[in-house]
């Protein structure tokens, strides 16, 4: 049986979801927001100390659907993560490029974030308008400007330049939405991950599902190298 720590998810699917529904991209979204609790609850109760979302890439930053997903977090988010906050002690962090993001959104984020700073039952990771090639940019560009020195032989120094730190390295990768890339997701921490692919689009990934993945991975013969 192999320890299992770290999940990662890509949430894929909240637009085809509401076509395939009839509904509108707002209830698509709506419907996948709401999804998140419920895989953040479901992690709780198998005792697995980390969970990271892949919420909005950068690469999407810049679609219509931006200010539906601006909608659903003005309405939704402060309510929905400070009961998982307060109630389930969720520590929550939120990564990714802020720069052009509304005032109003950055500071739900930062209350969220440094009212959950002291909990400890779950660390939740929020990628958002994030994407790795932007990360390994940050990187660089932080590094030219402050000069730092950075021991290569400390893989904990290297480690902490990334926004995931000192975190294991997710044990499993799931994407739902039946696409079967990566999408430039922290690719820095995925080198030995398992991948699971799901044609399930998020809004409808269930906890059987979940569990049936948990289930699988438990019994994968893990191998580093080739």
């Amino acid at each position: 049986m192999n320890k299992l720590n770290h999940i990662a998810l890509i949430l894929d699917g909240n637009k085809r979801w509401a076509k395939k529904n009839n509904q509108s991209s707002l209830n698509g979204y709506t419907k996948g927001f709401e999804n998140i609790t419920k895989v953040v609850t479901y992690t709780l109760t198998k005792k697995i100390s980390n969970l990271t979302i892949f919420a909005l890439s950068s690469e999407n930053f810049n679609r219509s659907s931006i200010n539906v997903i601006y909608e659903i977090i003005y309405d939704n988010f402060s309510k929905t993560f400070n009961d998982l906050v307060k109630e389930k002690g969720v520590k929550i962090k939120i990564f990714g490029n802020r720069k052009k993001l509304p005032q109003k959104i950055l500071k739900i984020f930062k209350n969220i974030e440094e009212s959950s700073i002291n909990n400890k039952n779950l660390n939740l990771n929020i990628a958002f308008n994030y994407g790795f090639k932007d990360e390994i940019r940050n990187i660089l560009t932080n590094i030219i400007k402050k000069g730092s020195n950075i021991n290569l032989d400390n893989q904990k120094n290297i480690d902490n330049l990334f926004f995931l730190g000192p975190l294991p390295d997710p044990d499993i990768l799931i994407r739902t939405g039946g696409y079967k890339r990566l999408s430039n997701f922290i690719m820095y921490n995925l080198t030995y991950t398992e991948l699971f692919f799901t044609e399930t689009l998020w809004p409808e990934f269930s906890e059987k599902e979940f569990n049936f993945i948990i289930n699988q991975y438990l019994n994968i013969d893990r191998k580093y190298g080739l």
